[in-house]
């Protein structure tokens, strides 16, 4: 699952049945999750050579839900890619952003969508 947030950009996946790892590319992201939810700096890996270098892993879904909790209660802006252009530490993030937006934008117009159902005529009831 991919997360963006005014934090930094995450990705999570269960690696085996209890443990998840919570992944970064950029230090500060995965620095800035860690301070968020109260983990001690040594809880964040390095893994050279991997495809995100930074990450936290994670063997309690107790301590999954307290990070999904703490992601949810920073949401507190009505427009997130604003959010980003005045978060000094991710608004260079800001073009990527746009640019997953606008791809997605993209599909949104081209998904073939069924004719909608004509009306149901009669007697409607409460």
């Amino acid at each position: 699952m991919w997360i963006a947030t005014k934090h930094g950009f995450y990705s999570v996946v269960q690696k085996e049945a209890g443990v998840w790892h919570v992944r970064a590319r950029l230090k500060r992201d995965i620095e800035n999750l860690a301070t968020l939810v109260g983990f001690p700096e040594s809880e964040v890996q390095r893994w050279d050579g991997a495809d995100y270098r930074w990450r936290i892993v994670v063997e309690n879904v107790w301590t999954m839900t307290a990070i999904f909790q703490a992601l949810c209660a920073s949401i507190t802006y009505p427009n997130f890619k604003a959010e980003i252009a005045a978060t000094p530490d991710q608004k260079d993030k800001l073009p990527a952003y746009h640019d997953i937006w606008h791809r997605m934008h993209d599909m949104q117009r081209m998904e073939k969508l069924p004719d909608p159902k004509p009306a149901k005529r009669g007697r409607q009831t409460a």
